[in-house]
Order: C-alpha cells, then sequence, then structure tokens
C-alpha cells in the first residue's frame, strides 16, 4: 500500500501587510480546534526577513511539537526583500533547508500550511519569486487580498500571476486587516465582481481579530470562511 501524501497549501497575499499570517494563524487555530483526529498540523515559513512568524508559531502553537528551525529553516535580520537582506548579511539563500524542512514535515503531518514572504511575486532569491517555489514544489495556493482600496486590482493582477506559473488557485480569502461594516466590505472587495472578474472562487471575509494571540477567537473568525476548497474540513 502506498503512503498518503499530506495535505499541503501556500499562502500568499496580494501585498505585504495584508493579514496573511493572521490568516494562517486562524487556519492553524481552527486545525488545531477541530480538526486533530485528523493528523498533525505542520507550519513552514521557508523564509522569514526580520523578527516575525517564527516567534508567533512558537507563541501559538507549542502543541505543534516543532522546533523554530522547523518553522522557519532560513532566517534574515534585516525586515527587507529576502535577497537585499541576505546581501546585507553576506549570505546565500539556499532553498534546498527550506525544501529539506517541508519533507520532514511531509514525514509526519497530514496537513501543512506553507506560508510565503509576501506576494506572489514578492523576491525569494535574486532570481526565484515565491511563485516559482509554489510552482516548483507542485503547491495549492490560497490568496489573501486585505479589504481596503485597491483591492480589485491587486487581486486581478495576482491570479493572473498563478496562472502564469500554472498554479492551481484554491480560493481568495478577503481580510478585513481593520474592522470594516458590511456596507464598506461589499464597496471596497466586493465579492461578486471578484469572482467574475477572476474566475476564482471567494472562500469569504476573514474578520477582523483584535487579539491574534487569542486561539478561540482565531478559529472563529476561520469559521467563518468556506475551508472546504482548501481541504479543511471537520468532519
Amino acid at each position: 500500500m502506498s503512503e498518503r501524501r499530506p495535505q499541503q497549501l501556500a499562502i500568499a497575499g496580494s501585498d505585504t501587510e495584508v493579514g496573511k499570517t493572521v490568516f494562517v494563524l486562524a487556519l492553524a487555530a481552527y486545525w488545531q480546534q477541530h480538526c486533530q483526529k485528523q493528523g498533525a498540523l505542520g507550519l513552514l515559513k521557508p523564509v522569514q526577513s526580520g523578527e516575525g512568524d517564527q516567534e508567533i508559531y512558537g507563541e501559538l502553537f507549542a502543541d505543534l511539537n516543532q522546533s523554530p528551525e522547523s518553522f522557519n529553516p532560513i532566517r534574515l535580520q534585516a525586515p527587507l526583500a529576502p535577497p537585499i537582506a541576505a546581501e546585507r548579511e553576506g549570505k546565500t539563500i539556499d532553498l534546498a533547508l527550506a525544501w529539506q524542512a517541508l519533507q520532514t514535515l511531509q514525514s509526519d503531518r497530514s496537513f501543512i500550511l506553507i506560508e510565503g514572504a509576501g506576494g506572489l511575486g514578492s523576491p525569494v532569491t535574486w532570481e526565484l519569486t515565491f511563485a516559482d517555489v509554489v510552482a516548483a514544489w507542485r503547491l495549492p495556493l490560497v490568496l489573501v487580498v486585505p479589504v481596503k482600496l485597491g483591492a480589485i486590482a491587486q487581486t486581478v493582477a495576482n491570479v493572473a500571476l498563478a496562472r502564469q506559473f500554472q498554479i492551481p488557485l484554491r480560493g481568495i480569502v478577503l481580510n478585513e486587516v481593520t474592522a470594516v461594516s458590511a456596507a464598506d466590505r461589499e464597496a471596497l472587495a466586493p465579492i461578486g465582481l471578484i469572482e467574475s472578474l477572476t474566475h476564482v472562487p471567494v472562500l469569504g471575509y476573514l474578520p477582523h481579530v483584535d487579539n491574534w494571540r487569542d486561539r478561540a477567537a482565531l478559529a472563529t473568525a476561520a469559521a467563518h470562511l468556506n475551508l472546504e476548497p482548501l481541504g479543511i474540513s471537520p468532519y
């Protein structure tokens, strides 16, 4: 009998500071609350520039029993684009380390979330963007877009980039980085128009979470989304 391959999902933002990490935390919190019977969860941020996700993952999800290096195998100090941060430190980004970390998680995890650094077009090395990495690793993708002016154009551009790289796009999540009214949501990031322009399903609006350290609140926020296209179901 062949071994069952774990489910994997890459997460990219339409830009930086769009709440991508909060979305990853919300999915992880939902899995830990509702889906643990389906197997162990793994979190991976292949390249991190500056402090942030490794520390957050370790603080909120110590119960995943992952080392800091397994959360984040390539760590750079300056909060800049990875190739620029690496050049300032006299380092070379070796993506083989990230690939090895993913393979290790594949050996004992049932579901793995792989968070990108910024958007699909964000550089990972001098030659490669996150889109290159997602395509090479053959990962399905979910795109996180902030509910703000410009959301529609950002979504269309990133969907076009995903198609250029032949990346299977499971859906779009519209993230309320700040709390907005229902009327503002519909005016700034209307689901019907985005789906009409991209032909990609919008999985819903992720409500604003005041305290990202509150796992229950994160899981509740994720429950507002249609998670089945992402392979996440409590049943």
